[in-house]
């Protein structure tokens, strides 16, 4: 294990759970001793996000997630598990012990040093002499040298070899350049950097680390922009370009645009809470990552057919997350870039403090799509806003924009709200009749909540999780000769949660989510957390443990017996010479 026993049990029992979730999630008292909040890690409206502080460990009755304090930090800051233990221990002044062997920690180490080294290079060469195509660039966009220096920008030579040669020179090999996204591998065999002739933005987290790295082409040609790889430390779906600036901003709220020149523009002009997706449109975990910084989002796309629907994708998954959504209608420019230097800050201001609240802007793009003094197409006006405005969760706003949307097609406001209200019935009634059905499944009931794992005998399952749970709570038990191995059990995740649990007990290792969080996934971990949330009968251990396994044994004779049957039917068809 990375780090001692004792320490991981003090550095938990001095980062309180509800205090660490609390700096993330909006946590009230619902049921019990146990909190509730609107769960971070996927979207919904109705809080099933439970926090115990008397076990000291989080379950989501949604999505399946659960674990401890460091199972938290670890997914909701994206980190390694010794990453996490060491922002557990920042956050309350403990030093942290020497590490055993741990071999990711160290790779995420060297690659976030070298990324920070690659980010000197580009900068550096935005200076150099070979630079100046990058500041003719940088120029005509009107971006100032301040600017450059406040987002890191550089610049990429046009050479095949040059970062890879100057990294090397500091004592990086190839692989770990391949490995961080900054070179590729020849069809010879060689290497060749990644980016070339490109103005390089490096992508910071919000802890001030360069993760990665987007490329813009400095003339005509394609892709545009060009980001990192998927590597070690860089995810684009679940990081935002300038967040790392953004979130220092005293404005209130997020202006979410589309690409880094948007961005640079704006924080050259004041507005310093800008942030762009990398390369993608928005996603939920880019929505959840905005959520703990603000609670009100303004959309500033590009005033074109695709920015228009990306801003309604946006829209859909903010809204989900109780943000306050806003969208700028640009006009006379087709992105923000543009506006501010035709028009000038003051009057992007002006814009940002008329922008439309998101179901003025849809029911605007609904209303744009039809000619209303043709009958039909005011029938097919009337379908789509009602059934936009049915999906509304508050009944004032389905009436007040009711009446809006039957004074825009001349028709009587109250044919509008039954229809809206009649709508919202069906589909609610339609939601709540699938759920039962999917609910009340006997296959379904016995699956783990966490999406991640199925069970193939559902049955032999319920036992396997029975006897880990017997094994967390009383785990004098790993000594029982009568214990199964691992080859018993039906489903692969439990025979490994099983295994180590066993190990540990009977090594003496005490078994909690702190010491198990660096040998468990973190969806293993949640799996673990959902099934300790079940009772079970610690009175009678030893009588509950021998229930479990003849359980699984009886299912396992079960199994075996019809593979001897399969086994058998198909040699009979080799004989036969029936192929399938």
């Amino acid at each position: 294990m990375a780090f001692p026993e004792t320490f991981l049990t003090e550095l938990t029992e001095r980062n309180d759970i509800v205090e660490v979730v609390s700096s993330y999630v909006r946590l009230s008292k619902k049921s019990g001793s146990n909190l509730f909040g609107l769960c971070p890690f996927h979207s919904e409206k109705t809080p099933s996000f439970s926090v115990s502080p008397d076990k000291q460990i989080y379950h989501c009755f949604g999505c399946g997630k659960g674990g401890g304090v460091i199972n938290f930090i670890m997914e909701i800051e994206n980190l390694s598990f010794p990453e996490a233990v060491e922002f557990l221990a920042r956050r309350v002044n403990m030093p942290v012990p020497e590490q055993e062997n741990d071999r990711e920690s160290k790779k995420r180490s060297r690659m976030l040093a070298l990324n920070k080294d690659a980010a000197r290079f580009f900068y550096e060469q935005l200076s150099a002499p070979g630079g100046a195509p990058a500041r003719d660039y940088m120029q005509r966009r009107q971006i100032g040298r301040a600017t450059a220096t406040n987002f890191g920008i550089g610049y990429a030579p046009d050479s095949w070899d040059a970062l890879r040669s100057a990294m090397k020179a500091k004592g990086y090999s190839d692989f770990e350049l391949f490995d961080a996204g900054l070179v590729r591998k020849g069809k010879s065999g060689g290497f060749y950097d990644t980016f070339r002739s490109r103005l390089m933005f490096p992508v910071i987290d919000v802890r001030g680390n360069v993760i990665g790295f987007s490329g813009r082409i400095l003339g005509d040609g394609e892709p545009k922009y060009m980001n990192s790889p998927e590597t070690l430390v860089f995810n684009k779906s679940r990081n935002l370009f300038a967040l790392n600036l953004a979130k220092k901003s005293k404005s209130g709220y997020i202006i979410l645009s589309e690409g880094n020149i948007d961005v640079v523009s704006l924080h050259q002009a004041g507005f310093d809470s800008a942030v762009a997706s990398l390369g993608t449109s928005l996603t939920p975990e880019q929505a959840r990552l905005i959520s703990r910084y603000t609670g009100e989002v303004i959309i500033a796309y590009d005033n074109d057919g695709a920015g228009i629907k990306a801003a309604q994708r946006a829209i859909g998954i903010l809204e989900k997350l109780d943000l306050k959504v806003r969208v700028l209608r640009l006009t006379g420019a087709k992105d923000p870039d543009e506006f501010i230097k035709l028009k000038g800050p003051e009057a992007f201001r002006n814009l940002l403090e008329g922008s439309e609240d998101q179901i003025d802007y849809r029911l605007r793009t609904i209303t744009d799509q039809y000619v209303l003094t043709e009958p039909d197409q005011k029938v097919d006006f009337l379908k789509e806003a009602t059934g936009m405005l049915a999906k509304l969760p508050g009944a004032v706003e389905r009436q007040v924009y009711a009446m809006r949307v039957a004074e825009l097609a001349g028709v009587k406001g109250e044919a509008v709200a039954d229809e809206v209200e009649r709508r919202r019935r069906r589909m609610l009634g339609a939601a709540r009749k699938n759920e039962a059905k999917a609910q009340s499944r006997p296959e379904r009931q016995l699956q783990p909540e966490e999406k991640s794992f199925r069970y193939e005998d559902p049955a032999s399952a319920a036992a396997e999780e029975g006897l880990i749970r017997l094994l967390y709570l009383e785990p004098s038990l790993a000594n029982n000769a009568a214990l199964p191995p691992p080859e018993d059990f039906s489903a692969p995740v439990l025979a490994h949660i099983y295994t180590v649990l066993r190990d540990k007990a009977r090594r003496g290792d005490s078994l909690s989510t702190a010491t198990l969080s660096g040998e468990l996934s973190g969806q293993e971990m949640s799996l673990l957390v959902q099934l300790l949330q079940k009772p079970e009968r610690l009175s009678s251990g030893e009588r509950a443990m021998s229930d479990y396994i003849a359980k699984m044994r009886e299912a396992k004779d079960i199994r075996d017996s019809k593979n001897d049957l399969l086994g058998y039917l198909k040699k009979q068809r080799e004989k036969m010479g029936i192929e399938g």
